[in-house]
């Protein structure tokens, strides 16, 4: 049976690569992003069955008539990816930022919600399917001046811890992803060294041998998975004397 899998955020970086490795392995690709133009040269590009769809996350009903076309079309997914996501520092006594906070809680952790459920009834009566959701390693612990976005991640992480043990036993995987540094649109304007970073084509062939293995948690690459586990254990003091002095994520207004 050919693969059906939807992936959000397609248009660009890490989303469309993602839709470039599906598409080599011949799947029935469902590709999800605000920008249509995007999509349909990303549709041309890796051939086969693809149906584009141009949404924002954040509109859960529009996110559900698509769920239902695509269902309509080809049937339940076999996979999903909550791709989509949003970056920015903040600084909260600053008025503007407060719509930043905002935007980024509801991409980043209301936009996961929002993607799968249209899917999950269907899946859960099929007893099969895996929903992937595309978190950071910025999400272990917070980051001086993007506290909306560690928190965020912070969030995504742990909704998708609930929901894998919600959903044991039923057929369903819930897969979280944890990316280090990948070379993208998000990552180009970051003003501090980003380590053990991944281009944006071996990041999704290894976040796809993860999906294929179902793995419930996952840092990628593996080094940051190392500087994961240290930063889960670094005492506060130790952890705030380190970063308290850190280059800090660039703005919305300054991106």
């Amino acid at each position: 049976m050919t693969e059906r899998v939807v992936i959000t955020g397609a248009s660009s970086g890490i989303g469309a690569a993602l839709a470039r490795v599906y598409a080599k392995r011949g799947a029935t690709l469902g590709l999800i992003a605000r920008r249509q133009a995007e999509l349909d040269a990303l549709a041309a590009e890796v051939g086969g069955s693809v149906v584009t769809y141009a949404a924002d996350v954040r509109d859960g009903p529009t996110l559900a008539a698509i769920a239902a076309d695509f269902i309509d079309r080809y049937g339940t997914p076999d996979v999903i990816i909550a791709n989509a996501g949003v970056s920015a520092g903040n600084l909260t006594h600053l008025d503007d930022d407060i719509e930043t906070c905002q935007w980024i809680f509801d991409v980043n952790v209301m936009g996961i919600v929002k993607t799968f459920q249209p899917y999950l009834s269907g899946m859960l009566e099929a007893r099969r399917g895996t929903l992937v959701g595309i978190a950071s390693v910025a999400g272990i612990r917070g980051l001086p001046g993007a506290g909306a976005y560690s928190a965020s991640k912070s969030a995504a992480i742990t909704y998708l811890e609930s929901l894998r043990v919600e959903l044991r036993g039923s057929g369903v995987s819930v897969v979280t992803i944890a990316p280090g540094y990948i070379a993208t649109n998000m990552t180009a304007k970051n003003p501090y060294r980003m380590p053990f970073m991944l281009s944006a084509d071996e990041a999704a062939r290894r976040f796809v041998r993860a999906i294929d293995a179902r793995v419930s948690y996952t840092v990628i690459p593996w080094q940051m998975a190392i500087v994961a586990k240290l930063l889960r254990v670094l005492p506060r003091w130790l952890f705030d004397r380190a970063f308290a002095g850190a280059k800090r994520k660039p703005r919305r207004g300054e991106l």
